[in-house]
C-alpha cells in the first residue's frame, strides 16, 4: 500500500469511529475511547472472556460486558478500580499489577489493552499480556509511543491535523486515571519488541498519535 493510501485509509477510519463513538458514548470521547469501536469489532464472536489491563475507570470494560459474558479489569491505581466497581456489578474489577497477579496462564480468550504498555517494562508487558491468552485467542493493544525519524514526523503532523478536527466536534473527555507522558518508548521499539515476542502479530501506526498491536495467539501443536 503507497503511503497516500494508508493515509486516506487511516482518516477514513477516523471518521467511521468518530460516528460510531458518537453513537454509543458521544460524552466520553478522546484519543483513548475513540479506539473503543475498534476493539469492540475486534472481539466480536472470537470471546467468552476478556481481560481489560489497565482499565482505569471501566468504560472499556462495559463496553465489552454488553457482548462477553466474563470480563475482567485490572489496574495497578486503586482509586480507578474503586470507580470502575461502583459502575458496574457484573465485571470483576482487580487491583493489582498484571505483572506479578496470580492469573493461570492462558486462562483468558481475549487480552485488550489501551494507553497502558508504555506505563510498564514493555516487553514484560507484551511477554505477559501473551501468556495469558488461550491458543487460537486475541490480543488487541492501542498504545502510546514517541516518534523517531522523518516518517514518524509526517504522521505526527497528519495526526495533529485529524486531532484538531476531531476535538473541533466535540469537547475532549479527560479520563480520571494517571497518565505517564511523553512515552518513554518509542514506535519502532514497540514494532521490534511486538515482531519478536508475538509472531505473526500486526503492528500499526494510527492517527492521534497511537498505535495498534493485534495478535491471534498460535494454536498449540
Amino acid at each position: 500500500m503507497s503511503g497516500n493510501n494508508s493515509v486516506k485509509e487511516r482518516w477514513s477510519l477516523l471518521r467511521i469511529e468518530d460516528h460510531d463513538h458518537i453513537a454509543s458514548d458521544s460524552k466520553h470521547w478522546n484519543f483513548n475511547t475513540h479506539y473503543y469501536p475498534f476493539i469492540e469489532r475486534s472481539l466480536q464472536g472470537r470471546a467468552e472472556s476478556v481481560l481489560d489491563v489497565g482499565s482505569g475507570e471501566g468504560m472499556l470494560t462495559r463496553l465489552l460486558r454488553r457482548s462477553i459474558p466474563h470480563v475482567v479489569g485490572i489496574d495497578s491505581d486503586e482509586a480507578s478500580v474503586d470507580m470502575a466497581a461502583a459502575k458496574s456489578d457484573d465485571i470483576d474489577y482487580i487491583w493489582g499489577d498484571v505483572l506479578r497477579h496470580p492469573f493461570e496462564p492462558e486462562s483468558f480468550d481475549a487480552v485488550v489493552s489501551v494507553a497502558t504498555l508504555h506505563h510498564m517494562e514493555p516487553r514484560q508487558g507484551l511477554r505477559r499480556i501473551g501468556q495469558l491468552i488461550r491458543p487460537g485467542g486475541t490480543l488487541v493493544v492501542i498504545g502510546c509511543a514517541g516518534s523517531e525519524g522523518l516518517r514518524d514526523r509526517a504522521l505526527d503532523y497528519v495526526s495533529t491535523v485529524a486531532a484538531g478536527a476531531a476535538v473541533a466536534r466535540r469537547n475532549v473527555w479527560k479520563q480520571p486515571s494517571p497518565i505517564v507522558w511523553p512515552p518513554p518508548v518509542s514506535y519502532r521499539e514497540m514494532r521490534t519488541h511486538a515482531s519478536e515476542l508475538l509472531p505473526g502479530s500486526r503492528f500499526r501506526r494510527e492517527l492521534l498519535f497511537r498505535y495498534s498491536i493485534t495478535w491471534t495467539k498460535p494454536l498449540s501443536r
